[in-house]
């Protein structure tokens, strides 16, 4: 069972509208709404693939219960804390040539009692769990120590982590010895405070997050593939997509790939990238079945090539 945590979770509201006009009145022609939030996404995908997840995330409001109600619907267990104020609303307007414009609310600012109790909910639930995901921005209230606290207490607990955030909650968590983190491109490179110009850069950066306390480096390299850099190796994964529909969540659907395939080694490498670039063959933020994956399409090789130039950001056609 993989537990994820999703501290700022979301409802995320789509509109298709005919044309994005300021100051004017839009009559949407279509409307969906899909949980959000990076842990959020990794429960997703592991359900849709078939796996057992439970999601720990604080919830509050009429729009906590929906959000609850719509893992419910997923087949995901949800562990909810719950708030005072109300989980936060992001909302999508969609352009017929598929243009986005996005708001992304803060979210509710947490308490220090329900910020402890967050931290107490994975810590209670942790012992059935092989891997817990930590994932995301942290919203208001919470220090960007709150991920280095969640780490050492867990990890006390003997459960093994992987992190996907940024910034200070990264830099302050490596000190604690994450099992795995997960870094996409433009984060790796600020972790390592220098632009990434080709792989073999992004593989110099990993080591340096290594050497400051990850256990291992899960790198996501846009159209330049993925790059895993642990004790056994340094390996890299690629597969061909034919049409990018999405990239929304497809990082997230890679993490859960690879820690259903027990977050270690070439193998666990290969079926990230099948999630991933299943991923964003799909629309929105639509995570894979397991009738979606090709795992025949991808290649890993410990031959890394550390001269290819990183084009990550600027579209392309493997993942």
């Amino acid at each position: 069972m993989i537990l994820t945590v999703t501290p700022n979770p979301s409802l995320d509201r789509t509109y298709e509208v005919p044309e994005l006009r300021r100051g004017g009145l839009l009559r949407a022609e279509g409307d969906r709404v899909e949980p959000g939030g990076k842990g959020v996404n990794v429960a997703r995908a592991v359900a849709a693939a078939g796996g057992a997840t439970t999601a720990v995330l604080p919830l509050g409001g009429a729009e906590g219960a929906l959000l609850a109600r719509l893992l419910d619907g997923r087949g995901i267990d949800v562990a909810g804390v719950e708030l005072a104020g109300s989980t936060r609303v992001n909302v999508t307007l969609v352009e017929p040539d598929g243009l986005l414009t996005k708001v992304n609310a803060p979210g509710p600012s947490l308490s220090p009692a329900e910020a402890e109790a967050l931290i107490e909910t994975v810590r209670a639930r942790s012992a059935d769990a092989e891997w817990i995901a930590c994932c995301g921005s942290l919203p208001r209230g919470l220090a960007p120590a709150w991920y280095a606290e969640l780490v050492a207490r867990v990890h006390r607990a003997g459960a093994r982590i992987a992190l996907d955030t940024s910034g200070q909650a990264l830099t302050a968590a490596l000190a604690h010895r994450p099992d795995v983190v997960k870094p996409n491109a433009d984060e790796l490179a600020e972790a390592a405070g220098r632009p990434l110009r080709t792989v073999g850069e992004a593989v110099e950066a990993a080591r340096e997050l290594r050497a400051r306390g990850a256990g291992a480096v899960l790198a996501s390299l846009g159209a330049d593939g993925q790059l895993l850099v642990e004790d056994g190796g340094i390996y890299w994964g690629h597969a061909p997509v034919a049409a990018v529909r999405s990239d929304v969540g497809a990082g997230d659907a890679s993490l859960a790939g690879f820690l259903a395939a027990g977050g270690r080694g070439p193998s666990a490498l290969a079926a990230a990238v099948a999630h991933g670039a299943a991923a964003v063959g799909l629309p929105g933020s639509a995570m894979p079945t397991a009738a979606d994956l090709a795992p025949s399409a991808v290649v890993t090789t410990a031959d890394v090539p550390l001269d290819r130039p990183l084009t990550a950001g600027r579209g392309g056609g493997t993942t």
